[in-house]
């Protein structure tokens, strides 16, 4: 009998590139397009109908447990890593609790577009790739004959331009256990770190094959100017809105139906979550996350952060939850 499949998210990441978000909030619940990162990510997974999701948490750990178990159904389970020490120990992590079963590996910091079910079915080892413009920031692959024949972590000189998006499915989980010990026993660092790519480049030596698979499309969540970039594509994805008597809709945009909005301008790229509320105010290329409110103000280009209040402003904002700035 074949074994169901795991999902393994790693959501442990203290996410300092979006502080003061992340300060009190783990970076995968911060809004964008309308719901959280995290959500953009599980709603495709579930689809497949795995066996369990396995949740790696850190900072704000708990909060990442409460959102998981009061919104979804499925089988999770939660582990925490007290020690960041990278990807790969993150991975190492969650595999303790799985025996030779096919394991999908999304992180929890990048949305990715693609058919997962065809993902999951084109080979044995799977990674995903996208064609980037600076490959030295990330993991490299180089392909020959659809077959993934190196990788290199973060290299100076890259020999590819297809970088790893963190996206990877192993039939066997057992193989990909026994190469992660093996980095840890060796006490082998990329970058200070424990890498999943060093593992990776274990197996191709003892001669696992990986397909490559290019996905559709994949958007950055790690910091504000990406994510209000991801927030842009995704509301040109898909963006549908009442017009609001007394205020200026611009499309694309995202308003929850909690949401007040009054006398104002909304738009073009804006997402306004969950209970959030704006008054009298201009706001174009922003995420007003859930609880917000903003009054007498004009925004562009903004995050403004869970239950923050922003009144008689001109900005470019960046305000994190509970925060208040302007003229009462």
């Amino acid at each position: 009998m074949k074994k169901k499949l795991k999902v393994i998210i790693p959501v442990a990441g203290a996410g300092t590139r979006l502080w003061p978000h992340t300060f009190t909030l783990p970076k995968p619940l911060i809004s964008v397009a309308g719901k959280p990162i995290l959500s953009h990510i599980v709603d495709p997974l579930a689809e497949l109908n795995p066996d369990e999701f396995i949740f790696v948490i850190g900072h704000q750990g708990r909060q990442i447990a409460d959102f998981i178990n009061g919104h979804y159904d499925f089988k999770s389970s939660f582990v925490e890593q007290t020690e960041l020490l990278g990807l790969g120990f993150a991975i190492h992590l969650a595999l303790q609790s799985i025996t030779r079963s096919p394991v999908l590996i999304v992180l929890g910091d990048t949305i990715a577009k693609t058919d997962f079910g065809q993902f999951i079915g084109s080979g044995s080892n799977v990674i995903g790739l996208k064609k980037v413009e600076d490959p030295r920031r990330f993991g490299v692959a180089v392909i020959q004959k659809d077959k993934i024949m190196a990788l290199e972590e973060k290299p100076h000189l890259p020999k590819s331009d297809l970088a790893l998006i963190g996206l990877y499915y192993f039939e066997n989980s057992d193989i990909l256990k026994k190469q992660l010990e093996k980095v840890i026993e060796l006490g082998k660092k990329t970058g200070g770190e424990i890498q999943l790519t060093d593992a990776l480049e274990f197996m191709l030596r003892d001669g696992h094959d990986f397909r490559p698979y290019i996905v559709d499309g994949w958007y950055d969540c790690g910091k504000r100017e990406t994510l209000l970039e991801t927030n842009r594509v995704l509301l040109d994805e898909s963006s549908e809105v009442d017009n609001i008597p007394g205020s200026v809709i611009i499309p694309p945009v995202y308003i929850s139906p909690t949401a007040t909005v009054e006398e104002s301008v909304i738009g073009p790229y804006v997402s306004v979550s969950d209970g959030a509320r704006v008054h009298r105010s201009i706001i174009k290329d922003s995420i007003i996350c859930s609880g917000a409110s903003v009054e007498f103000s004009l925004l562009d280009s903004s995050l403004i952060g869970y239950n923050a209040i922003v009144k008689g402003t001109y900005s470019c904002l960046n305000i994190g939850e509970s925060s208040e700035i302007g003229t009462f």
